[in-house]
C-alpha cells in the first residue's frame, strides 16, 4: 500500500453541513476503493490564488490516506464530478514522507554546513561561463556541414 494526500478545495458558499458532508462523501470514496484513512487537516477558510466559477475563497482540506495505487485514479474520476468541489489534487507521498504538512524545524548546525556548499559552486561559477561560448560557437560550425 502506498501513502497518499487529497487535498480538496470545497466552495466558500456552503454552509458548514453541506462542507462537512462533501469531505465525508471524499473519505467514503477513499474507503470504497479499498483505502485507510489517516489524518485529515482543515486549513479553514482561504482566499484563492485566482477566481474559480466566479468564486474567490474557498475551504482547504487535507486527507491523508493509505491505499493501492488504482484507488487515487478512481478517487479522482468520482471528484471531478462532484458539485461544489472547486479543486483536487491526490499526490503520493515517499515513504520516509510523515503525515505532517507542516514543515518541520531543522537544526542551525545542517543550515550552516549548506550555507558552505552554495559559496563554494559561486567561485567556480566564472569559469563554467567562459567555456559555454566556445560549445555554442562548437555547434553553430557543425550545424551547417550538417544540411
Amino acid at each position: 500500500m502506498n501513502k497518499y494526500e487529497l487535498a480538496l478545495v470545497v466552495s466558500a458558499k456552503l454552509d458548514d453541513e453541506t462542507r462537512a458532508g462533501v469531505v465525508d462523501r471524499a473519505k467514503e470514496y477513499i474507503t470504497r476503493f479499498g483505502g485507510s484513512l489517516g489524518e485529515t487537516e482543515e486549513w479553514g477558510k482561504r482566499r484563492l490564488a485566482y477566481e474559480i466559477e466566479k468564486v474567490t475563497e474557498g475551504y482547504y482540506f487535507f486527507i491523508q490516506f493509505e491505499a493501492e495505487p488504482d484507488c487515487p485514479n478512481e478517487l479522482e474520476a468520482r471528484m471531478r464530478i462532484m458539485d461544489n468541489v472547486l479543486r483536487y489534487l491526490v499526490v503520493r507521498k515517499g515513504e520516509n514522507d510523515t503525515f505532517s504538512v507542516a514543515p518541520e524545524k531543522t537544526e542551525e548546525a545542517p543550515a550552516e554546513e549548506a550555507a558552505e556548499e552554495t559559496e563554494a559552486p559561486a567561485e567556480e561559477a566564472p569559469a563554467a561561463e567562459e567555456e559555454a561560448p566556445a560549445e555554442e560557437a562548437a555547434e553553430e560550425a557543425e550545424a551547417p556541414a550538417e544540411e
